[in-house]
């Protein structure tokens, strides 16, 4: 838009001039078509420096809406694809806001929104209404499946209206298991869910892997498909706040699936795997990636707060006193000895229980192969030192399909391949689900109408 705007400017001061020099050149010999040229190559000057159409909203919008902090990060795409981070915010949540995960209280999300988008603004110098949201909870349910298919005329083709019809049936089937599994845990039969993420883990055609299956001929086609889903008061929420705030909403993410898709970037052939650890103020959301796919992501109601309302409860202060304690536990000016040796105590209890909800949580997977060895760590819950060292040095992963003890590692904006900060502002590991979801956002936006290629077509297959 900002290059848009300055050649329509340099354009108009030129033809400006160029109007003035005709009426004022009245005993000019040449001829008036001479001055049309003129204005002719102003208009092909200006074709030039834009190149290709310049759309005029060039910007996206990531909100993370977490239980602790709504953070905005503003990006614009640059001309290799990827993204440059121009202005970031972040704002408060009151305690009653959010609950599980999930907006509790839509006005006050609303407001708190707009202190962060005010921010980013601010610091961009421009406005995005294009936006991806994320999404978490313990409700959210994230599952790969594997679908063998026998093609009837194996020299034929895989056409893209045949891809489009094997994928709607692996949504319907994975739709009414999460549905079942959603109206258990809610007590709630009726309960009704909405197709969120979907992904292609991987494909293989009379046993050769491939990574996009048009266009290949076969008979026998297996392939293991990742889904997401939500249940519906959730994304109607969500939705609600968008239109308070005149955004358009893109797409919707599930958080951990996001993270994972920023930390594989735009290489279709990654052979990355580890696990994600997305831990935010209400809730852990855990992913698990093997060889560049999604396998699974799973959630608990387990977060930062869990640890500032254990040392709440020890020391006998209010919750704001806690989190300023929680915040400040290596700091001796801020925190005296012996209310730090009972914060530790606190801590430890309560990391003793959210171990046990990882542990749970990863055995759930039921995966064929060992889990992968290595622990990304994000989310503003993933900045506490004992929380890393306990994952780090304990025995906790023995009776997990671990071949060796996993290596944790912070998760920080230069370990996201394709999307840099341009703003002087630091992006640390509590603004990593953000930059995930701007990874969503570029491949909503692959999947167009516009774009035409043979990723795009598959790309816009696997859109709800």
């Amino acid at each position: 838009m900002g290059v848009l705007k300055n050649v329509k400017k340099a354009a108009a001061g030129k033809m400006a001039k160029m109007a003035q020099g005709m009426a004022g050149d009245k005993e000019s010999a040449a001829p008036k078509n001479e001055k049309l040229d003129q204005l002719n190559e102003i208009y092909q000057e200006q074709e030039e420096q834009l190149g290709s159409p310049v759309k005029d909203d060039d910007t996206i919008l990531a909100l993370d809406i977490g239980t602790e902090y709504v953070k905005a990060v503003i990006a614009r795409q640059d001309k290799k694809g990827g993204l440059d981070v121009i202005g970031i915010g972040r704002a408060h949540q009151a305690a009653s806001n959010m609950y599980a995960g999930a907006i509790a209280d839509i006005p006050a999300v609303v407001g708190v929104c707009e202190r962060a988008l005010s921010q980013a603004e601010k610091m961009s110098g421009t406005t995005s209404k294009l936006t991806v949201v994320g999404i978490a909870g313990e409700l959210i349910k994230g599952n790969t499946s594997t679908v063998r298919y026998r093609r009837k005329n194996g020299n034929k083709p895989l056409s893209e209206q045949e891809m489009s019809l094997i994928i709607k049936r692996v949504q319907d089937r994975a739709g009414e298991i999460a549905r079942k599994e959603i109206a258990d845990e809610t007590n709630n039969p009726n309960v009704e869910v909405r197709l969120i993420n979907s992904a292609i883990v991987s494909i293989a055609i009379d046993g050769y892997k491939i990574s996009n299956p048009i266009g290949f001929k076969g008979t026998d086609v297996v392939i293991q498909f990742y889904t997401a889903f939500a249940p519906l008061v959730h994304i109607s929420a969500i939705e609600k706040v968008c239109a308070e705030l005149s955004l358009d909403l893109l797409a919707v993410a599930v958080e951990p699936f996001a993270v994972c898709r920023a930390c594989l970037g735009d290489d279709i052939d990654s052979g990355f795997s580890g696990i994600v650890m997305d831990i935010g103020g209400g809730t852990t959301d855990i992913a698990v990636v093997d060889d560049g796919g999604v396998e699974g992501t799973k959630m608990f109601g387990i977060g930062g707060r869990s640890f500032t309302h254990q040392i709440a409860e020890t020391l006998g202060v209010d919750f704001d006193t806690a989190e300023k304690y929680k915040l400040s536990i290596k700091n001796p000016a801020k925190v005296p000895a012996d209310v730090r040796d009972k914060m530790l105590m606190a801590v430890r209890r309560n990391l003793a229980v959210w171990l046990s909800g990882v542990e749970i949580t990863l055995d759930e997977f039921n995966l064929n192969d060992m889990l992968p060895n290595k622990i990304l760590l994000c989310g503003g819950g993933a900045g506490l030192n004992e929380l890393q060292e306990v994952l780090a040095t304990t025995d906790w992963f023995k009776e997990l399909p671990f071949a060796r003890r996993p290596v944790v590692h912070l998760v920080e904006n230069a370990d996201i391949p394709g999307i840099h900060n341009q703003t002087s502002a630091t992006l640390d590991y509590s603004y990593v689900t953000a930059l995930g979801l701007l990874r969503v956002a570029l491949d909503t936006l692959a999947g167009t109408p516009e774009d035409d290629g043979i990723r795009s077509k598959l790309a816009r297959l696997l859109q709800n």
